[in-house]
């Protein structure tokens, strides 16, 4: 058998990725969380790889004298974390401009445009900040005169904290930068599972012409997670469960489940489409909020044989703030009428994992009597965003023998990392590169 057999390989007609000319990213927030553990760390593999042009710098923004020396060695150990070498986290660092920076302050932009210069690169602003601070950032850039014909500005999540609070950021941010020059990341869209889900479905005819409320049962949409409040107290508290993973990561993952087909895969049409399937969802009031939504916090217990803390002592104080939500949600429209869709998302769970499962509906009427099977389980397709991305149909099958008949549930396996020979990117890899 050919040694190949099963493995997708790259042909040769794939073109190369298209080279970009250097450009400057300025990070605000670049002593943060997210920056630390996810900005710095992407950027990093894309510069050891090749992908950075030589010339790109990264400018990063720090509100406190001491973060001027202390920021490079704190990347310095979380990239060693990530296992780069010490020349290839040397390498990076040379990338890095640190700027000291308050971003309500206007006179202190002056530094950052020095640091800039005139160079004519495209800059691109990551703005890792309390969304507090979207407004004045932009603002201030735009009076700075720093914002050039072809800058950019990346919203990091949350946009506001309510519908009043995220139009105000649209609308004082429209009003400096047109909108496609306007970037909002929600990172789990560049997660290479989730951006198959749209091949998944509308290029393969089993998928696609099953995929209704006629074949299916139900669906859960599962995003778990074993950290707890880690250094984001004072953002976490005030925003919950709700608001740091379900308006977002969850509604992004259900509306890409659940679209029609776009006219083509360009973003506008699809963005269409998955407003539709926004609009659609079921109001949850009155009543049936207790019915179908639970929220929940975490206490005291063990993770992976280690105690774990609850949330309020992790805190310090008492909180009403969910750490955990689980909705049934329905659609009403022609396709998913009748179909309960679950959502659950909680920290301090046993295990790490993202995933999607469909279950369809069991067959009309079973002709396997006479003890051949306890019961026909429901063909389910699992996909796992995170670990182990991959795709898991599971089918009825019979035992292979000559004795008496028996049927039991099988999984066909596909795993990304044994699928491909590609390495599968980070998503902020993708986003940022």
């Amino acid at each position: 058998m050919d040694d190949n057999a099963g493995r997708i390989l790259r042909p040769e007609t794939i073109p190369e990725r298209t080279p970009v000319p250097a450009f400057d990213l300025v990070i605000f927030g670049a002593g943060g969380d997210l920056a630390l553990r996810k900005l710095f760390p992407a950027l990093a593999q894309r510069s050891r790889e090749g992908v950075l042009p030589g010339e790109s710098r990264i400018l990063c923004i720090v509100r406190k004298q001491e973060d001027v020396d202390g920021l490079p060695k704190q990347i310095a150990r979380r990239l060693k974390e990530e296992g780069l070498t010490p020349d290839h986290i040397h390498d990076f660092q040379q990338r890095l401009t640190i700027v000291l920076l308050d971003a309500v302050k206007p006179e202190t932009y002056k530094a950052l445009k020095t640091a800039l210069g005139d160079d004519g690169r495209v800059r691109s602003f990551y703005l890792s900040t309390p969304p507090d601070l979207f407004i004045p950032i932009c603002e201030n850039l735009a009076a700075a005169d720093i914002l050039t014909s072809t800058s950019r500005v990346i919203l990091e999540k949350p946009l506001g904290r309510d519908l009043a609070s995220a139009r105000e950021i649209n609308d004082a941010v429209a009003r400096i930068l047109p909108e496609d020059r306007t970037y909002r990341i929600d990172h789990y869209l560049g997660k290479e599972t989730v951006q198959n889900l749209l091949v998944l479905r509308f290029a393969n005819t089993l998928f696609e012409r099953s995929w209704t409320g006629r074949d299916i049962d139900h669906v859960q949409i599962t995003v778990a997670e074993t950290v707890g409040l880690e250094a984001r107290a004072g953002y976490y508290d005030k925003a919950g469960q709700m608001r740091d993973m379900v308006q977002n990561h969850l509604m992004q993952l259900l509306t890409l489940f659940a679209i029609e087909p776009p006219n083509l895969l360009e973003a506008g049409a699809v963005r269409d489409e998955k407003i539709k399937v926004l609009k659609a969802l079921r109001p949850i009031v009155g009543p049936d909020v207790e019915r179908y939504t639970v929220r929940g916090q975490y206490g005291t217990g063990q993770i992976d044989g280690q105690r774990v803390r609850a949330y309020a002592d992790e805190l310090g104080h008492l909180s009403n703030t969910e750490t955990f939500v689980a909705i049934r949600c329905e659609l009403d429209n022609w396709r998913w009428a009748g179909v309960p869709i679950y959502l659950r998302t909680g920290k301090r769970m046993a295990q790490r994992y993202s995933e999607i499962v469909v279950t369809f509906k069991p067959v009309p009427h079973s002709i396997f009597g006479g003890g051949s099977c306890d019961k026909l389980y429901a063909n389910r397709l699992l996909i796992r965003l995170q670990p182990n991305d991959g795709v898991q149909l599971q089918l009825m099958m019979k035992v292979p023998g000559s004795g008496r008949l028996k049927i039991v549930p099988r999984q066909l396996d596909l795993r990304y990392s044994t699928a491909f020979d590609e390495r599968t990117p980070d998503a902020y890899e993708r986003l940022l590169t």
